[in-house]
């Protein structure tokens, strides 16, 4: 059986195949001519457009610090030249711990060609070119194209209506020279001064820096915006071994309140930097306070609903050494801390790995996936069946007398158990922990981790080191097997949670097997443990129909791997009430633009917290009468499955998962909530001027 437990405990801490790259392109590229006319002599100007397959992004002259920027090779008449490609201003795209600076959606890169005066009147030529480009997603895919675009010598014709606008909004995208001089400081940190009391006073939302140059800041790192006499101050962070010349190169893009961007060019020389105001930011809490917000929000852990059920069965175990045993109880102590701080670090080393590897997740990502909420949900049905006496489960049955190994491996597995049915939940303090530590190298990550499972694993560990406090404990009896079965029922009742997870992720179809997969599972477990005392031809009987229901139920899980949701419920987690809309980044810059106070909340079927918090507080009268009152905006983000949009939004704020609650008031940068809300912290937040 630990066989059988260590199986799926690799399974739960796993994920599933990448997703299938489909041979189709991933861009869709054209060349347009801004005029079909040119006159001998002129310039046109032509577009590269690149239309990016939703989830995938294309990247900047600086890709960052991985990808290729796109190339142009031009086949051009003789006499014809081309100038560089035009880059408009990108984006920070995290990909952690890397930073990409590119395109998402779609992106027009100009370039200006050049006819030579000698050119016939009414001749006819074709533009052409032969285009690559790097395009990644959860893996990086290399696309060419040739193409061509026809024009013809004459007066310059006017420019066609239909593509009259998106050349403009191309062009406004284009970097201008900086109006202001800007210095900069390099030390500990790269401080970048705008020499500009009036740009101060505009006092912009955000601003971000990208060097025309890799290898000088540390992609990655927090931009912070501070203001200082005549001016304002961007601080980044140098890289390692950072080479910075006698000018720091680059682009700035400043945004206002209103969600515009304005992108300019800057030749930074060396100068003073003044003393800078920077706004507090719980993003960069340092490692010191990373560690000790990662042990109590483990500690925290403890006494979440989707854990409590766990740690009262070994309560319950340790419960039967309050006699003489102690020394069982101390090696059972310490056998669960060790299960419960190993599975926390081997979780945190998966994170780290793929992360590195390309994959947008976080906390709680492999509930995202139906085949690992499936796999969950069988497991606490089986622990559920075994509570209910149906069978043994050696790692977490304590009503019979286990073998002094048996203990302790029973101890272990708990303890992984009590880490996997954790998962769904994130305790006050975890968030701002886990989110500086997926900025941070791989060691110091993983050292949070390990202090968030120390946390988690305090109670047990103090029994390992003073076992007497089980003489606290009522001593052993028959009640414990009464409250066995009772602990039965909220492993059904997590199992029944997870059957409506699934349903929101998977089809028809799916639900059926699973649910299929369950009788199974009942019915094999049943038909193992009767046989278990009688002659070894009928046990040989009852191992095969153990053996047999186990293998239709991974079946089952494989079925359920392949299914996808019969329709998109967006938003489905969401219990509020609250008139909604899915998030999206360009509908939350819509309604900041009309001065409209939003609340973002991102959530997800399978967060326990979340569901708690729309079901307590934002479904409120209270909170409804603030929203309406203020004509609050309230967008879902629903990351109940792999959203790489909303893994984008968690990131920009330097979250592992979910919950995180944003308000924006008008205006305004965003307010990050608390994880568990209050009615009058969101009334107060939405009523504040």
């Amino acid at each position: 059986m630990t066989r059988v437990l260590a199986a799926l405990f690799l399974l739960l801490f796993s994920l599933p195949a990448a997703a299938q790259i489909d041979g189709a392109p991933k861009v869709h590229a054209q060349l347009i001519a801004e005029h079909d006319t040119i006159p001998a002599g002129g310039t046109v100007t032509v577009a590269l457009v690149e239309t990016i397959r939703a989830g995938w992004h294309t990247y900047w002259v600086n890709p960052g610090d991985v990808g290729a920027p796109t190339e142009i090779k031009w086949d051009l008449p003789p006499g014809w030249t081309a100038g560089p490609i035009q880059w408009p201003y990108p984006k920070r795209l995290p990909v952690p711990p890397f930073m990409d600076y590119g395109y998402e959606d779609s992106v027009w890169l100009l370039s200006d060609i050049h006819i030579p005066a000698d050119v016939k009147t009414g001749d006819a030529f074709l533009i052409q070119a032969h285009a690559n480009w790097l395009v990644c997603k959860e893996v990086c895919v290399p696309e060419e194209v040739s193409l061509s675009a026809p024009v013809e010598i004459g007066p310059a014709n006017a420019v066609d209506p239909v593509i009259a606008k998106p050349f403009a909004a191309a062009r406004a995208k284009l970097p201008t020279k900086s109006p202001w001089p800007v210095v900069f400081h390099a030390g500990p940190a790269l401080d970048l001064f705008f020499k500009s009391s009036a740009l101060a006073n505009a006092h912009p939302e955000s601003a971000a820096f990208f060097p025309l140059n890799p290898g000088q800041i540390h992609n990655p790192a927090l931009q912070q915006m501070g203001f200082a006499k005549g001016g304002l101050v961007l601080r980044l962070q140098p890289a390692a071994h950072a080479k910075i010349g006698a000018t720091l190169d680059g682009v700035a893009v400043l945004t206002s309140a209103d969600g515009s961007a304005q992108a300019i060019a800057i030749t930074a020389t060396p100068g003073t930097v003044p003393a800078a105001t920077f706004p507090q930011s719980d993003h960069g809490i340092g490692l010191l306070f990373a560690l000790l917000f990662a042990f109590i929000g483990g500690l925290i852990l403890n006494v979440m609903p989707c854990v409590l059920p766990v740690l009262a069965m070994k309560v319950l175990s340790l419960a039967r050494h309050s006699g003489a045993e102690q020394s069982a109880a101390r090696r059972e102590g310490f056998a669960y801390g060790v299960g419960a701080i190993v599975s926390f670090v081997a979780f945190g080393l998966l994170i780290v790995v793929l992360r590195s590897g390309g994959e947008q997740i976080g906390w709680g990502f492999q509930l995202q996936e139906p085949v690992v909420v499936a796999a969950v949900a069988l497991l606490l049905f089986a622990v559920g069946l075994s509570l209910s006496g149906v069978f043994a489960f050696p790692a977490i049955s304590f009503g019979g007398e286990l073998t002094e190994r048996g203990g302790v491996v029973g101890a272990f597995f708990t303890g992984v158990l009590a880490v996997a049915v954790a998962a769904p939940c994130t305790a006050p303090f975890m968030a701002a922990a886990l989110g500086f530590a997926l900025t941070q190298s791989a060691a110091l990550a993983l050292g949070i981790f390990f202090a968030l499972g120390l946390g988690f694993a305090l109670p047990f560990l103090l029994i390992a080191l003073w076992p007497a406090a089980l003489r606290y404990l009522p001593k052993p009896g028959r009640w414990m097997i009464t409250l066995e079965r009772i602990l039965a029922l909220p492993m059904y009742a997590a199992a029944l949670w997870l059957l409506w997870v699934l349903s929101q992720q998977t089809s028809r179809l799916a639900l059926f097997v699973f649910v299929g997969a369950m009788a199974v599972v009942a019915a094999g477990a049943w038909v193992f443990t009767s046989t278990r005392n009688l002659d070894a031809r009928r046990r040989g009987y009852g191992s095969v129909a153990g053996l047999l229901a186990l293998l239709i139920a991974l079946s089952g899980l494989w079925i359920v791997r392949g299914q996808e949701p019969t329709g998109v419920a967006i938003g489905a987690s969401d219990v509020s009430g609250v008139p909604s809309r899915p998030y999206s980044e360009a509908l939350l810059n819509q309604l900041r633009a009309e001065h409209r106070p939003v609340l973002v909340n991102a959530t997800a079927a399978w967060c326990i917290t979340c569901l708690v918090n729309e079901r307590a507080v934002l479904s409120q009268a209270a909170v409804h009468d603030a929203f309406a009152k203020n004509n609050v905006a309230y967008l879902v983000a629903d990351w109940t499955r792999r959203s790489p949009a909303i893994t984008a939004l968690l990131d920009k704020y330097a979250r592992p998962g979910v919950p995180l609650y944003l308000y924006f008031a008008p205006g305004k940068d965003a307010q990050i909530l608390p994880q568990v809300l209050t009615s009058e912290t969101l009334v107060n937040a939405i009523e504040a001027k």
